[in-house]
This record gives structure tokens, sequence and C-alpha cells, in this order.
């Protein structure tokens, strides 16, 4: 039994996408932003990180989506949520690791910017690069790293929950999906599945 700590509308989509698709039996836990519960005495004793998500196991918790949704994947591997090939399995890794260490932090400028800076002037400009650094890196994924029909090519894997979970912020970000083709097919897609049905209306309730 596993438990995951999410806040809506955040990357904590993805691994429970992926908890959802492997078939795992698991609770969630809702931790809300605007009461600051993140930073509540309870939740910093689960993740002293004060973010989400975060992934309760029988061996302890597990934090940051790259290695939730690898450690997901490797627990159900009946589900094929990753390529059994090691070379492939880093390159799913590669995939989802520039998610987290470029695409998320460029849209964090838009909200967050008080983590790199402390002048409101800075903040304005950090915003105003947003929709340029989230754009670029999306186009980079829509030219060279989204395969077709999903990340990997034929596989459903978590790169695929990664990516529609960071997709689903384009539009705030000013990017316009439909310069995106590919990636705007891939979520369209995404949104049909019935795992990531269930999970986004377990996510809104």
């Amino acid at each position: 039994m596993f438990k995951l700590y999410y806040a809506p509308g955040t990357c904590a989509l993805a691994s429970h996408i992926a908890l959802e698709e492997a078939g795992a039996t698991y609770t969630t836990e809702r931790i809300d932003f605007k009461s600051n519960q993140q930073n509540s005495a309870e939740y910093l004793a689960v993740n002293p990180k004060g973010r989400v998500p975060a992934l309760v196991t029988d061996r302890g918790v597990l934090t940051e989506t790259p290695a939730m949704l690898a450690f997901i994947a490797q627990s159900f591997p009946g589900a094929k949520l990753a390529p059994d090939d090691a070379f492939a399995f880093a390159q799913a890794q590669s995939f989802n690791s520039y998610l987290c260490s470029t695409v998320h932090i460029n849209h964090a400028h838009r909200m967050r910017g008080y983590r790199w800076a402390t002048e409101e002037s800075s903040f304005a400009d950090m915003k105003r690069k947003v929709p340029e650094s989230v754009g670029a890196s999306f186009a980079l994924i829509e030219r060279d790293m989204l395969k077709g029909p999903w990340v990997m090519g034929e596989q459903y894997t978590i790169c695929d929950a990664y990516l529609f979970t960071l997709a689903q912020w384009l539009e705030g970000d000013s990017v316009d999906p439909a310069g995106l083709p590919k990636v705007a097919d891939h979520r369209k897609r995404m949104s049909e599945r019935p795992a990531v049905q269930k999970v986004l209306a377990d996510e809104k309730r």
C-alpha cells in the first residue's frame, strides 16, 4: 500500500497517473497550498522539502517526480510503464530529467520568482521570460524528443504521464499549443485514457 501526497495542478499529477496506470493499491492525501499546509510540522515530517509530491512506501518516503515514476514502473513490471532495455530506460530517465530540471523550472519563474530573487522588478522580468523559455523547451520536445505516438515511440511509459502533466500548464504560461501539434495530439490522447480521466476526476473533488 502506497500513500501519495499531492496538490491539484502540480507535478504530483504524473505520479498519481502512474500509480493508477500501474494498478497499484494506494491512497492519496491532498495538501492545501492556500493554507500553507506544505510547510506544516505534520507535512514537513513526511517531506522536509515542503513540496509535493511525496510517496510513502513500506521502505520509506520518496520525493522528486523522476525518482517516483521510476520506482512505480519498476515496482509493477507487468504494467510495462518503462522500457526493459537499459539504454532505453536511460533515455526515458533523460526525458523525465529534462522535464524536471528545465521545463518545470522555466514554468516556475512565472509565479515563484522569490526562489531566485528578492526585487519585485526581477519577479516581473522572470515572468515576462516564461512564454519564451517554456515555449523553447516545448519546441525542442516537439521537434526532437516526442517520438510518437507516445514519448518513447510505440510503448506508453511514465514519460507520457509526466509530459501530459507539464503540458497542462501551457496556456497558463502563454504558450499556444496550436504551435505544438505533436504535443497537443499527445495531450488529447492522454486525456482519453481511462486512468487519466479517473485521476483528473479524483483531483477535482
